[in-house]
């Protein structure tokens, strides 16, 4: 406890570029651009692969590829490849640990819908498009919004690594402190990270309970 005294309680560390509202700002930029474009890639897929059916071979590659991917392995890949001029390094590994919670959830979320709604809004003379977007996203949502939970948590709490190539973020306390053997640093940091990754879970509560229809809230707490 007092290490954290130590490390909040200092003036210094809440001001200049090493400063925690520097630092949040860094990391918050880099966990946001990397959802951003991991929604880009997974939604429209995972969409049109739920919808379809067509493709689900690579919704099951996704799902094993995110437990064997080395993170670490491949920013640093990355890096030697591309260099530090750009935050580059640092998002290719993002997304690509974002994809597949992204992907496989709004899948399976689409996929879930019962077939009576489908064959109800066939009937009803909606088409195509008109089915996935007024019937099955509705439906589908709480699992969309679950696997947009899981890739954002999992972002924010990988976007440390940064640091061990000289990038910025909540990571570079980690990392330096480790390196001086500066422990309060070091609690800190990680003590950022996990509020972070806290507060990014509360954040998608309220958005689940402002988007999710109360009928389909209930219908899946019956569940």
């Amino acid at each position: 406890m007092n290490w954290l005294v130590d490390f909040f309680g200092d003036p210094a560390n809440w001001s200049g570029p090493d400063g925690i509202p520097v630092r949040l700002t860094e990391h918050l930029q880099f966990s946001t651009v990397a959802l951003l474009l991991a929604m880009l890639v997974a939604l429209p897929l995972g969409l049109w692969i739920g919808h379809t059916g067509r493709g689900a071979l690579l919704v099951v590659l996704s799902a094993n590829a995110a437990r064997a991917l080395p993170t670490l392995g491949l920013l640093v890949l990355v890096v030697l490849l591309a260099g530090l001029s750009t935050d580059l390094p640092v998002l290719i590994p993002l997304v690509a640990l974002a994809v597949p919670p992204i992907l496989v959830n709004t899948y399976e979320g689409v996929r879930g819908v019962d077939p009576d709604l489908r064959d109800a809004a066939y009937g009803m003379g909606l088409r195509g498009g008109q089915v996935l977007g007024r019937v099955l996203v509705p439906v589908a949502l709480p699992l969309i919004l679950l696997g947009l939970r899981l890739a954002a948590i999992q972002v924010v709490a990988t976007a440390t690594v940064a640091a061990f190539v000289g990038l910025g973020g909540l990571g570079r306390y980690v990392v330096d402190g480790f390196a001086t053997n500066d422990y309060p640093r070091t609690l800190g940091g990680a003590v950022l990270v996990a509020l972070l990754a806290l507060l990014v879970q509360l954040v998608f509560v309220l958005i689940q309970r402002l988007l999710v229809s109360p009928g389909v809230r209930r219908r899946n707490a019956v569940r």
